[in-house]
């Protein structure tokens, strides 16, 4: 009974050593079928072409000339002749101060000016020497200048066309000289300080064209040149600043808005690749691609990327123009594996 129950052990034993190696040999077999499966990808062949050379820039649009109207000395302000808001052209009135002051000195000037046509005649005539008439006409010339000045800082006129932006008084107040009576801004044309990146510098030229939008303004795109560019670098951010000019014929940007500036450095000639294709290494700010070979596999390649441009980016350095690079399938891929490209 012994040997019975001894010999269906056994028995047992082989069977299931038997079937444990049948179900390595298939477990061997099925990783070796897997192994053998290329991955399917998906590739496009790319090429150079010309790819412009743009940056955006943020800004805020400034008045072309900005004048703060203030006469040089307190006064009685006897008249306001502008509001805020009113458009206004060069030499026109906008406010007055008391004359008292300044009809003396013309009475002054007057009195000079006959006093001194009766000396010229009384010279012409021998009775008078010249130094003494160098000396009434230096006593006339003084007070004349003296007549301007106050006539000047008496009846203030606007300097510029432009808007009003600030009235600080109204008539009847006394100008303390703490500030403006008037703030007038040029807003016709308008301009723009741009900071652009040191790297760019030889590649800006006065008379450029520049594009402008405002987010106060959607759909709209402004159109400047560059009037100036700053001949110092900022250290501390490592920008030169470019004044941008927009001529604003119908005054639509106003100073205080938000701008876009997009500066066009030309173009390049580079091969362009999908967004798709591009794989970042994890754990660094490195970018590759998969380049496929003529014998089926494929190749990593460290890539170095220019400029976005929507769905693609610009190359400038690892692809050359007609390789072919993998554009889907990337995450099952490793270096030197051979593929099937997808039709």
């Amino acid at each position: 009974m012994k040997t019975i129950f001894k010999t269906i052990i056994i028995a047992s034993a082989a069977l299931v050593a038997a079937g444990c190696g049948n179900n390595a040999g298939k477990q061997t077999a099925q990783t070796q079928v897997v192994e053998e499966v290329a991955p399917s990808v998906s590739v496009v062949e790319v090429v150079s072409r010309e790819v412009p050379q743009t940056a955006t820039y943020t800004s805020t649009v400034q008045p072309y000339v900005k004048n703060n109207i203030a006469p040089q000395m307190a006064g009685r302000i006897t008249k306001i002749n502008a509001e805020i808001g009113d458009f206004v052209k060069k030499g026109q009135v906008l406010a007055e101060i008391d004359k008292a002051q300044l009809q003396q000195a013309q009475l002054q000037l007057h009195n000079q000016e006959v006093e001194l046509q009766r000396l010229r005649a009384l010279y012409d005539a021998g009775g008078l020497s010249k130094s003494d008439l160098d000396a009434i006409e230096l006593s006339y010339n003084v007070t004349k200048t003296q007549v301007e000045n106050l006539l000047e800082n008496t009846v203030l006129c606007s300097p510029i066309d432009g808007v009003v932006t600030a009235r600080n008084y109204d008539a009847g107040d006394m100008y303390t000289m703490s500030m403006p009576i008037y703030t007038v801004e040029q807003i016709k044309p308008v301009k723009l300080l741009v900071g652009i990146s040191e790297s760019d510098y030889t590649k800006v030229k006065k008379g450029d064209s520049i594009e402008i939008t405002a987010d106060a303004i959607p759909g709209k795109t402004f159109y400047g040149k560059v009037e100036k560019i700053y001949p110092t670098i900022d250290p501390a951010t490592r920008t030169f600043t470019v004044e941008v000019v927009v001529p604003n014929s119908y005054t639509t940007l106003r100073p205080g808005m938000f701008a876009r500036v997009t500066v066009n450095f030309g173009s390049n000639n580079n091969v362009v690749i999908p967004d798709v294709a591009v794989v970042k290494q994890q754990g660094s700010g490195e970018r590759f691609v998969y380049i496929l070979n003529e014998d089926g596999t494929v190749n990593y390649q460290k890539v170095l990327l220019g400029r976005r441009m929507g769905a693609e980016y610009e190359v400038l350095e690892g692809i050359p123009s007609g390789a072919k690079v993998v554009t889907g399938g990337q995450i099952r891929l490793k270096d030197g594996v051979k593929v099937t490209v997808n039709e």
